[in-house]
């Protein structure tokens, strides 16, 4: 027998490995008979090799999935039981196997589809496109200064005066990538790096583009949009969306037409933490106890110091402050200002808790009006010691305040989020997203749950997100709940932060709805979901949608309504099963076959580039991997470790 590293040439030639301290034995002709492999490279001393103390060559690989990789190549087989796939293809394209990288890569694409599943419903491209993006960063690039499109080469006012591609030259790690998603009525707005971009739905058209910001100077880190302002001095038909970053806040009024003008530069003083609006009037908050309102009518910024503010929820016209010391404030902003001698809002503290512990989450319950004399009035709220309670207050007895209705002690971190619903109860402490839900029951649709709401499940939205610093987008991902009271909500889990696919999961059980995996391979930057108003036809409702925003600044929108009513259904078979699909491909040589071609639309890649070969094999020595179908356009440059192509 030849020794390990073997001296002769023979295809008998017995070889000995130690791959991640695990020996087989397998002869030379097994591992070579595909050409450019890394097993072909490191026989033929192309590469340098490791021995053991036996003379066994040594590979630094996992041997788990080594063995039904050596196991396709003795016999060209695949059995995929009790194998995963993902890494398999990856231990594949290490070592350069193309057979078997593209019979992996066909199973994939069983339920991979650049048109998305059923549940995906629409795709908006980067402005310009993807590849323009790029391009205009690199043709730009250092000619920022000369331009005067660099940051802190102007003031705000001048900045504001350039095109919208100037935008994508900012400081982040990706201009190119959506950072924040929100929605009102049929608008979204799309907030990048340095501009802001507003899309229309219509129902014959479809989504359109309406709006684009000039480029600003700094980094969008909050966005309000405001799309149906009935009455007001700025007319019916009139839009609103602000951004802010830092202490600063831009407004512009959206005409229905989509152009759009600015109405005004506002500062707060201290960095703007939550950005919204109230009917008409624009609200900025930071938790170091400035409320900003900009009011539609007096066309009138003013700024007022409270107590430090930890929340916040809004009730019609009401504007309701979760504070450090305990109590909860309102403000009426409909009516502001009422304090006349000193032109100051009008803030009257609602409810003060009774261990005075910090307000962290609210959440206000309006009850459709039961009479004449008004709505019953419902407030949830969490403290920074972990306890939840419930407060409500009678049509009758305004002049009294809220009573003390329920407290929950089940939470041991500060409370996060909070959600009363018409049926449940949610709430979120810090301790990783720790959910905990009750249902509530309701007596003519006022709160009636006696002695306590029954508890209904316990369970964590794990989300490992990056810090939220001063460039930092995490207000484009926010977990939920999202959705209306009356209905089931939804959180929205991404894992980890350059995650292609998140989980739709039921805020009151914890359990998955579906799960949306970008249909272009790139990560998902933001996401929100909201509500587009149905078309005018009677018996229309309006449909809940998910938007996710990626790091190629596309914009992804997938259908939760139809989710909803598919959940719980049993899936129909229909096509292959993967067993199925591998028996089939056993029948053939893939090598000799033409793989249909699975990359993006064409209207993803660049038209210059031409699509790749499916017959062309790429096998570099260690570094080897199959060339994916379509690598150029915007999708994975290596399937098995996930990674974002670019675009060149």
């Amino acid at each position: 027998m030849a020794a390990a590293g073997g001296g002769g040439r023979s295809g008998a030639e017995l070889i000995q490995l130690n791959v991640g301290g695990k020996r087989f034995s397998t002869s030379r002709q097994t591992l070579t008979w595909i050409s450019d492999s890394f097993f072909s490279s490191l026989l033929s001393g192309r590469i340098s090799t490791l021995k053991d103390e036996t003379g066994a060559i040594f590979i630094d690989r996992d041997p788990t999935v080594f063995a039904p990789i050596l196991n396709f190549l003795r016999t060209k087989e695949l059995d995929p039981r009790g194998v995963n796939i993902s890494l398999l293809l990856h231990e594949a394209q290490f070592y350069g196997i193309t057979p078997l990288v593209r019979r992996l890569q066909l199973r994939e694409e069983l339920d991979r589809s650049a048109c998305g599943n059923v549940l995906f419903n629409g795709y908006l491209p980067p402005p310009g496109g993807c590849h323009a993006l790029r391009a205009l960063v690199r043709a730009m690039g250092e000619g920022l200064a000369d331009t005067g499109g660099g940051a802190g080469s102007q003031g705000v006012g001048s900045a504001r005066g350039g095109s919208w591609e100037a935008g994508l030259l900012g400081p982040a790690s990706d201009p190119g990538m959506v950072r924040i998603v929100c929605g009102h009525h049929n608008w979204i707005a799309v907030a990048y790096a340095q501009f802001l971009v507003c899309y229309r739905m219509k129902e014959t058209s479809g989504w359109q583009q309406v709006f684009s910001s000039p480029r600003l100077d700094w980094l969008i880190e909050r966005v309000a949009l405001n799309a149906k302002v009935l009455g007001g001095s700025l007319g019916e038909q009139e839009k609103m969306v602000a951004v802010a970053s830092c202490n600063e806040i831009i407004l512009w009024a959206l005409q229905a037409d989509g152009n759009g003008s600015e109405i005004g530069v506002f500062h707060l003083g201290v960095p703007v933490e939550a950005l919204f609006f109230v009917g008409s009037q624009l609200i900025a908050t930071s938790h170091t106890g400035k409320i900003g309102v900009w009011n539609a009518v007096t066309k009138h910024w003013q700024i007022q110091d409270v107590v430090p503010i930890n929340s916040y929820d809004a009730a019609g016209t009401f504007l309701l402050l979760g504070c450090n010391n305990g109590s909860i404030y309102y403000v009426d902003v409909q009516k502001f200002p009422l304090r006349m001698k000193d032109n100051d809002l009008l803030v009257t503290e609602l409810y003060r808790d009774p261990s005075e512990d910090a307000v962290t989450a609210l959440s206000v319950y309006l009850t459709p009006k039961t009479s004449d004399s008004g709505n019953w009035i419902e407030i949830a709220y969490g403290t920074s010691s972990g306890t939840v309670r419930v407060i409500v207050q009678h049509p009758e007895t305004v002049g009294s305040g809220p009573q003390l209705f329920q407290t929950f002690t089940v939470h041991r971190s500060p409370v996060t989020r909070i959600m009363l619903s018409e049926k449940h109860l949610i709430s979120v402490c810090a301790d990783n997203n720790h959910v905990r839900t009750w249902t509530v029951t309701r007596f003519r649709g006022m709160i009636s749950t006696q002695p306590g709401s029954t508890p209904l499940a316990s369970f964590k939205i794990l989300s490992l997100e990056d810090i939220d610093g001063h460039a930092g987008c995490s207000a484009g991902s926010d977990i939920g709940p999202f959705g209306e009271r009356d209905d089931q909500q939804v959180f929205i889990q991404k894992v980890v932060p350059d995650a292609s696919k998140v989980f739709v999961r039921l805020s009151s059980t914890g359990k998955r709805i579906c799960e949306v995996c970008s249909v272009d391979g790139t990560a998902i930057t933001s996401f929100t979901v909201h509500e587009c108003e149905g078309s005018s036809r009677i018996g229309s409702r309006p449909r809940r949608y998910l938007f996710t925003g990626h790091a190629n600044g596309s914009i992804q929108m997938w259908d939760l309504t139809t989710a909803m009513e598919m959940l719980g259904k049993p899936l129909e078979a229909g096509g292959l099963t993967e067993e199925e699909l591998l028996q089939q491909l056993e029948q053939c040589d893939l090598a000799l076959t033409r793989t249909p071609d699975m990359s993006p639309a064409v209207s993803f890649a660049h038209p210059g580039t031409p699509r790749a070969s499916s017959t062309r094999y790429v096998g570099q020595a260690a570094g080897c991997r199959a060339l994916r179908p379509g690598l150029g356009s915007c999708g994975q440059s290596d399937a098995g470790l996930g990674e974002v192509g670019v675009c060149d």
